[in-house]
């Protein structure tokens, strides 16, 4: 199992709307992120906007290709794109940072 932490930049003055988005993330996403691996997953905020995530999956390079073949996640990630600073192309899947484990504590 792979745990993996990545950064986001959520715009300063979106903060308000992404955390309500987030509080009712659409059932359908949800069924789709459990289908497609994902396990243990929390994002936490920064007041700044920096955007932590955490998730556990058996590999997370296939854990963001099966969430491609979810149409629902293709809507999500052009409905969220407005609330992350420089996003290339794709949606936010295709721009986290991921961070390298340096240390674990079991």
């Amino acid at each position: 199992m792979e745990r993996v932490c990545f950064l986001l930049k959520v715009r300063k003055e979106r903060i308000v709307e992404y955390k309500q988005r987030h509080a009712e993330v659409w059932p359908e996403m949800l069924s789709a992120l459990m289908a497609a691996g994902w396990h243990n997953y929390s994002l936490f905020l920064r007041e700044d906007g920096l955007l932590v995530g955490y998730c556990e999956v058996e590999s997370f390079t296939k854990a963001l290709e099966e969430m491609k073949t979810f149409p629902v996640n293709e809507r999500w990630q052009e409905w969220m794109a407005p609330f992350f600073e420089g996003l290339g192309q794709g949606g936010a899947d295709d721009n986290m940072i991921r961070l390298e484990q340096v240390f674990h504590l079991a």
